[in-house]
């Protein structure tokens, strides 16, 4: 298949990348009709190399010659490449596409959660954190600290939005992650897996995240709450232990992709250097 000129922006055929700034709009588009966008080179081969599948590939022709293998296989694999002049994307996306190219994905088939924690040591639970900045923050410090899963509860932002993907730089593809529900309940089949359910909340009754990165459980699911409000009171009283951050300076809490960076790399399991020699930043 041919690289397709796009001149018009309402092009049908193009309709996947239509109006992608519009949060709410694609909040709902995306994951009814079985798609989400990657947007970049590295994320678009990090997508690829998970095993993904794209739909179909939009960039400005000047990139054609840089991602000339992504065009190639994408040739070969009867997958249609759009090119555009700059003003035709942004009238098309909403915004200037300075990152190389975007990707429209078929979404992966989620596991059951059950089926994705057998042989975790730990995992990440996320109730209802709505910001997707958040949520591919957490994603990537998920994937640099050693966790073996992230569960996302029914109201949890979308992990594959395109902010999250592109915050997470594409780690969201490399972490094992699924869907809980129904939430709180759940906890109750995390416990009867063996985890320890811990909950990140400024409770009276809250041990100190040093206590338990002293001497972790086996098997440890840490629960995240939503900006602001935290834990629902549910998801404190279901769990095993209530943990929270010693502070000072009179702080009292931290933003929450910045707290799951601190929790997990206490509680982290032994992670090996990278081909550089060092763990990453």
């Amino acid at each position: 298949m041919p690289v397709i000129e796009i001149t018009d922006p309402a092009d049908e055929r193009v309709r996947d990348y239509f109006r992608l700034t519009d949060v709410a709009l694609r909040r709902r588009l995306e994951p009814e009709n079985g798609l989400y966008l990657a947007e970049s080179e590295k994320v678009i081969r990090r997508a690829l190399g998970a095993g993904h599948r794209p739909r179909s590939f939009l960039m400005g022709r000047r990139w054609l010659t840089d991602l000339a293998d992504l065009v190639e296989q994408a040739d070969r694999e009867g997958v249609p490449v759009y090119v555009g002049a700059d003003d035709v994307v942004e009238a098309m996306t909403g915004f200037h596409l300075h990152r190389g190219a975007l990707a429209s994905m078929h979404r992966p088939v989620l596991p059951a959660y059950a089926d994705l924690l057998r042989g975790a040591r730990r995992a990440l639970v996320l109730e209802d954190i709505v910001d997707h900045t958040n949520v591919g923050a957490i994603f990537r410090s998920a994937a640099a600290l050693g966790v073996d899963a992230v569960l996302v509860t029914p109201r949890c932002a979308d992990p594959l939005y395109r902010r999250s993907v592109r915050v997470s730089m594409g780690t969201v593809f490399q972490v094992p992650w699924t869907r809980i529900a129904p939430w709180p309940a759940a906890i109750d089949d995390l416990r009867s897996q063996g985890f320890t359910v811990a909950s990140l909340a400024l409770h009276d009754d809250a041990v100190s995240l040093d206590q338990l990165a002293a001497d972790p459980p086996q098997r440890l699911a840490m629960v995240l709450g939503t900006e602001g409000d935290g834990l629902g009171a549910r998801t404190v009283e279901a769990g095993d232990l209530v943990v929270r951050i010693p502070m000072a300076g009179g702080v009292d809490s931290l933003n929450v992709a910045a707290a799951s960076a601190v929790v997990l790399w206490a509680t982290r399991p032994v992670v090996q250097a990278s081909p550089r020699g060092r763990t990453g930043q």
